[in-house]
């Protein structure tokens, strides 16, 4: 491969992209011909802009809010957030609230001692230990719960409760299915019931035996409520739908839209940037959106902590998906404009070369080199170049789930193997600069 084009080489003329060298008259096409297909183009890279966030939420609804295991997954770390366990402490407390009635209890237990010989006195000062007891119930219940919930039972009990509640998370966004989760006139709620029945049987065994006698009460604990459900389930049900495809079409529109480009390498920049704005404005909204819900919360949800933690969760990946593609969207155009003719990048471009050439210079000097390697490499430097693009894309395309790390490791790489490249290409230039500067061998051994 060649060094860097000069910008005033005729074929290095700025804008003269790949493929943009159509020709004029007949050979281009008619002027209408050409309309046509910028329009189209045009059509296509707008359009990719706005699939491009709509892409991933489909990928977030089919892969993370209907799939079980990578649901479980998201919330189960929430039995240990700080603000779910205050929650579920209050709701738990409420749902085992142990009555015994202090005032009547001080009051028996005052006249039975009154009837052994207690002054009236002192059976008044009894009688007055009513709230005491109350209080003193109240805090028994309160630190059983507390250490239940803060225990390893409990995240188990949460984890399990999720994982069969599932069918009811997808019945909350496509209406299909039921489960321990609730929806009801735009809220959903998780049975706590066993860790109740738990709580209850660890108060008996400490002693309080009237939580024996708590009855069934209302045991649901409201994770999110919002009036618009309806219309979420509407929008749910259409991204379940098309799944895991519409990332594939989109990609495809936006390959079609670049290729009919008149100018393809800015295409592709523009198209890079524009999805990579578009995410921007869909991040934005989703912090908006946060702000607003937490700030309207129904009087049906028991905690604004809690509230923030559940939504934070179950968005965190199509918040991650985002910023991945932002990323993507920048690396890319970045990519594409130093490839280009422009001053920085061919002056970025010639700094390399020449750092190349003089490291395979100095190691040809020290008795480093390639040999047929480096030649090889030489001469078939834009095609190696070209395959360890296409397997870092192939490789980012396989990756499951890739976040702005991978997007960023597997740059590194890629710049690694190209810097690789260039060396070898560059002792290659070398040996044959060498081979053809030696004098010839004398003829018959003279």
């Amino acid at each position: 491969m060649t060094s860097p084009r000069d910008p005033s080489e005729p074929d290095a003329v700025p804008e003269k992209d790949a493929g943009a060298a159509v020709g004029s008259g007949h050979k281009g096409g008619s002027t209408a011909a050409r309309i046509a297909r910028n329009t189209a183009s045009a059509v296509l890279i707008v359009l990719t802009c706005i699939l491009v966030p709509i892409a991933l939420l489909t990928v977030w609804v089919h892969d993370i809010a209907l799939d079980t295991d990578r649901y479980v997954a998201t919330v189960a770390p929430l039995a240990s957030d700080p603000a779910i366990e205050d929650a579920a402490i209050k709701r738990i407390t409420h749902a085992t609230d142990v009555r015994v009635n202090g005032n009547q209890a001080a009051s028996d237990i005052a006249a039975w001692l009154q009837t052994q010989g207690l002054p009236p006195k002192a059976a008044q000062a009894v009688k007055g230990l009513g709230p005491q007891l109350d209080a003193a119930v109240d805090s028994t219940v309160q630190k059983v719960v507390t250490r239940f919930v803060r225990s390893d039972r409990f995240e188990k009990i949460w984890t399990a409760a999720n994982r069969e509640a599932h069918a009811g998370v997808v019945h909350a966004l496509t209406g299909q299915g039921r489960g321990a989760i609730g929806v009801s006139g735009g809220t959903v709620t998780l049975n706590v019931g066993e860790a109740v029945d738990q709580v209850k049987q660890a108060l008996v065994d400490a002693g309080l035996s009237p939580a024996s006698k708590i009855p069934d009460v209302n045991k649901q604990m409201v994770l999110f409520q919002s009036d618009q459900l309806d219309k979420i389930r509407k929008g749910a049900h259409l991204l379940d739908v098309i799944g895991n495809w519409l990332p594939v079409i989109v990609v495809l529109i936006g390959a079609a839209g670049v290729l009919l480009a008149h100018r393809r390498r800015r295409a592709l920049i523009r198209t890079t940037l524009g999805a990579a704005f578009a995410c921007l404005i869909i991040a934005i909204v989703l912090v908006v959106a946060r702000r607003y819900y937490l700030d309207h919360l129904p009087a049906q949800v028991q905690s604004e902590a809690a509230a923030a933690a559940v939504f934070d969760t179950l968005l965190h990946f199509l918040k991650v998906s985002l910023r991945t593609a932002i990323v993507l969207g920048v690396v890319i155009a970045l990519g594409a404009y130093l490839i280009g003719p422009g001053r920085l990048p061919v002056a970025v471009r010639g700094t390399s070369e020449r750092t190349a050439d003089s490291a395979a210079q100095w190691a040809y000097a020290h008795q480093v080199r390639t040999g047929r390697a480096g030649t090889w490499a030489q001469a078939h430097r834009r095609w190696i170049a070209l395959a360890a693009l296409l397997i870092v894309a192939l490789v980012f395309a396989l990756w499951n789930h890739p976040t702005v790390l991978t997007i960023l490791l597997l740059v590194l790489i890629l710049l690694a193997l190209l810097a690789l490249l260039a060396l070898l290409a560059a002792s290659g230039r070398a040996t044959t600069e060498a081979e053809k500067a030696a004098p010839p061998a004398p003829e018959g051994g003279r």
